[in-house]
This record gives C-alpha cells, structure tokens and sequence, in this order.
C-alpha cells in the first residue's frame, strides 16, 4: 500500500482489519451529491448531518482511495475514517 499523503488530505483508517487511505476530492464530493440527490456542496453538508448507517456506507466508499472491504467495517470503523478524512480536508 502507498503512503498517506497529508498534503493532499489523505488519512489512513483501520477498515474490516486492514489500513485503508480515505481523502475527500471533489470527485468524490460530487458523486456523493448525485447518491443522495442534491446540489452543491451547501445542500450536501445538510445532507450529511443526518446520515443513516447504510449512507455511512456509501460516504466511506466514496472517500476510499484504495480498494477496501467496507461491508466488513465496524459502525465504529466507519465513522472514526469517515471524521477523519472530513476533519483533513478542513486542516
């Protein structure tokens, strides 16, 4: 697996018992605004405060850099990386 790179917004988060990079991009952004049907990115965080566990899903398969098992990601898993990746964009 390739290094994180912080420069970039890259994470690494513990996912289904492997280390997986998370980075939120704007291709990832706009697809998230396509799933959940809304536009721009002042609608999408509005969406993104009531997410349900199955959208949890679908955000940290959006913001997943290398391919990981997120059917196997605990609850807990999937919103620490989803948080963090979030929390490196805004640094």
């Amino acid at each position: 697996m390739r290094l994180c790179n912080p420069a970039r917004g890259e994470v690494a988060a513990a996912i289904g018992g492997r280390e997986a990079r998370l980075c939120v991009t704007l291709g990832a952004l706009a697809a998230l605004e396509g799933h959940f049907g809304v536009s721009g990115f002042a609608a999408l965080g509005e969406r993104l405060k009531a997410l349900g566990p199955g959208d949890l899903a679908v955000v940290l398969r959006a913001l997943l850099v290398d391919e990981a098992p997120v059917e196997d990601a605990s609850l807990a898993e999937a919103m620490a990386a989803v948080t963090a990746a979030f929390a490196a964009m805004s640094a």
